[in-house]
């Protein structure tokens, strides 16, 4: 039998000047036993720098890797927004894009590798995907403050991210890439 998995909790007081949103998150994320925690916190923060009404984690989660790791539904029944993390592969964006109104990766690897792959390949659409970054180490410093239960407060303000914990402060950029 494998491992569970562990479920963390974020709840996040969200200030997306860039976009002029305001709102508070409380999410309940599941980390699989697979899953390392800059993969669960890119997720999350995936989640929160592209919130909207009708965003939602994919009920398959890892364990269905041919769909989106984030979606939104189009109101004709598609899929509206596709977002993956990581760095997915050139077949896969195919996919998502061919799908999808508008896709977005963010990606806690380099980013370079990814952007090779997409220019590589026949991917539809190649030059509407938007590929996100983190600045080195933002990750990393989250990680080392990662509890079960986080409450942060997220300021996204052009490229710069600053994200407040109960016991620190972490500043990065969100870095965006094109194809």
């Amino acid at each position: 039998m494998g491992h569970p998995s562990t479920l963390f909790r974020f709840r996040i007081d969200l200030s997306d000047i860039d976009r002029g949103l305001y709102d508070q998150l409380d999410l309940r994320v599941a980390m699989h036993p697979s899953e390392t925690p800059g993969y669960l916190l890119s997720r999350v923060l995936a989640y929160a720098l592209s919130f909207e009404n009708g965003l939602e984690f994919t009920p398959g989660g890892l364990s269905d890797p041919d769909e989106p790791c984030l979606r939104t539904m189009s109101a004709r029944g598609g899929i509206g927004i596709w977002i993956e993390i990581g760095n997915p592969s050139a077949r896969k964006l195919h996919k998502a894009s061919k799908a999808a109104e508008q896709v977005k990766v963010f990606t806690y690897k380099d980013p370079q590798l990814l952007l090779k792959e997409i220019r590589g390949n026949d991917v539809h659409r190649s030059e509407a995907l938007e590929i996100y970054s983190f600045s080195a180490g933002l990750l990393k410093a989250l990680e080392e403050s990662l509890e079960k239960d986080n409450r942060w407060n997220l300021v996204r303000n052009e490229e710069s991210l600053m994200i407040t914990t109960s016991t620190s402060s972490f500043e990065g950029e969100l870095l965006k890439h094109t194809v």
